[in-house]
């Protein structure tokens, strides 16, 4: 069985978002004899790949890193033209991937730890044991890391994988698990590509599948969690947000600080699930942080990514697009204050792809649906508050709970309004692509989510707790 079951005769046109004329490349897709192949073949490689040593898994990790690093350059040109983000922005996404393989390779040695007691209650061995065959359900917004922040744990715990690739920006990401793949055994590591309501669903109903990591939009995960029930498999789901940040009034505004948030919000063209997606400013200081953000958002150059002075790109498919484009359209009519700014590069035209000039809105109500929805876009509301009690309430009023910020010159204030705020992770004085690490917990609230991934507790998500016990004297009982 090959690493990449396909049908030679279904394929998916991958185009740039950025020149929408110009082919990336055809995604072979996978038919569902395939995928019940694939789960056939993970289940016989299962049994060979978690009875080895954990430091040995390791290594297949660690290789594979080097595999990365040895063809960074190529697979940052390829997912800066298949998705439409910098090429900066993707050669950070491919070295933070190589790193993701080093950070769970270097896990090993504690994942095999045993805790062995031994008193009245008799001898206990408390250890991981790995679940089975795991399937991986990967976004395209950051395909290539989310992709290893899931593969990654899941292969070093011992599960066999079979990785289900986004529907748009799959390119890389299917030739760095290649590269992975052909350097584990067979069967291990499979990767397959289709429709969520063909290929997904065979995966996530699939009796034979224990595991199912997920990271995307909350109604997906939904209709995951519906079809896993059935099984009662374990899940470990990263979903939505609309993450909100809050500005205090001791705030320092200056250019460090406004750039800070406009990166936040900007990078990636707003493709980003725990980015700044409103924000909320006090009332004495909301002219003055309005008036700067505008000023340095106003900086932003649109364009191909590819090209070296551009900062922003278009945002990644027709459905984005549209939905971006609507929540704007939908600000307008309410009533809001729209603002379009940055400029468009030279060499693109908004006529070329998907792009979207970076809009900042104000005069929204609590209730519009920019402040509401998540925009996965460049598209960010202003909003003010008259009292923290007032920025919390706001910031908690949203069924999403992901990620927050807030911004204070007194950072243990700061660090105790964010214990009051509904989220997996609040974040003080930064929130932006990079504040989040390898090793820290991620996960969210409400509808954000369930489990967490990254760190240490990734390895134990795609593991379950065993315990061995021998009791040697039930004398009373």
């Amino acid at each position: 069985m090959s690493a990449h079951p396909s049908d030679s005769d279904a394929k998916r046109t991958i185009r740039n978002p950025a020149r929408l004329i110009d082919v990336v490349g055809e995604l072979p897709l996978t038919s569902t004899e395939q995928v019940l192949c694939a789960v056939e073949t993970a289940e016989n490689a299962f049994s060979g790949w978690s009875a080895g040593e954990a430091a040995d898994r390791a290594g297949f990790l660690s290789r594979a890193a080097d595999a990365v690093d040895a063809e960074h350059g190529d697979w940052a040109t390829l997912l800066t033209r298949e998705h439409g983000k910098t090429l900066r922005e993707a050669g950070a996404e491919i070295g933070n991937a190589a790193g993701v393989l080093r950070y769970y390779a270097g896990l090993a040695e504690q994942y095999e730890q045993e805790l062995e007691l031994n008193d009245h209650l008799g001898r206990r061995i408390q250890r991981r044991h790995p679940f089975g065959v795991a399937a991986v359900i990967v976004p395209w917004n950051y395909p290539v890391i989310l992709a290893l922040l899931m593969t990654a744990p899941a292969l070093l715990a011992g599960n066999t994988v079979i990785v289900k690739l986004p529907d748009h920006a799959a390119l890389a990401v299917r030739g760095i698990l290649g590269r992975l793949a052909d350097l584990l055994p067979p069967g291990v590591l499979q990767i397959v590509a289709g429709d969520a309501s063909g290929v997904g669903s065979v995966l996530t109903a699939h009796p034979r599948i224990r595991k199912v990591l997920f990271t995307g939009s909350t109604d997906t995960g939904r209709v995951i969690m519906r079809d896993a029930s059935a099984n009662l498999k374990s899940l470990s789901l990263e979903l939505g947000g609309n993450d909100p940040a809050i500005v205090l009034e001791d705030a320092r505004l200056d250019d460090g600080m406004i750039t800070e948030l406009v990166r936040g919000a900007f990078s990636a063209s707003g493709q980003v699930c725990y980015a700044p997606k409103r924000i909320y400013v006090h009332r004495s200081r909301f002219d003055e942080f309005v008036d700067g953000y505008l000023s340095v958002a106003d900086e932003l150059v649109v364009g191909d990514g590819l090209e070296a002075d551009v900062t922003m790109g278009p945002v990644n498919n027709d459905a984005q697009f549209r939905h971006v484009r609507s929540l704007i359209r939908g600000s307008a009519d309410g009533g809001g204050t729209v603002r379009t700014v940055g400029r468009m590069h030279s060499g693109s035209s908004e006529r070329d792809g998907f792009f979207i000039l970076p809009t900042v809105v104000t005069g929204l109500g609590q209730s519009a649906d920019l402040v509401q929805k998540e925009q996965f876009g460049p598209a960010i509301p202003i909003l003010p508050f008259e009292s923290e009690a007032d920025a919390v309430r706001m910031a908690n009023d949203s069924e999403y709970g992901l990620a927050a910020s807030v911004w204070s010159a007194d950072s243990d204030h700061a660090f105790g309004l964010a214990r009051r705020i509904e989220a997996g992770t609040i974040f003080v004085n930064i929130h932006r692509v990079g504040a989040s690490d390898v090793s820290m917990p991620f996960g969210g609230f409400k509808q954000s989510g369930l489990g967490r991934g990254h760190g240490f507790v990734g390895l134990e998500e795609c593991s379950e707790s065993q315990l061995v016990v021998e009791r040697s004297d039930l004398r009373g009982l």
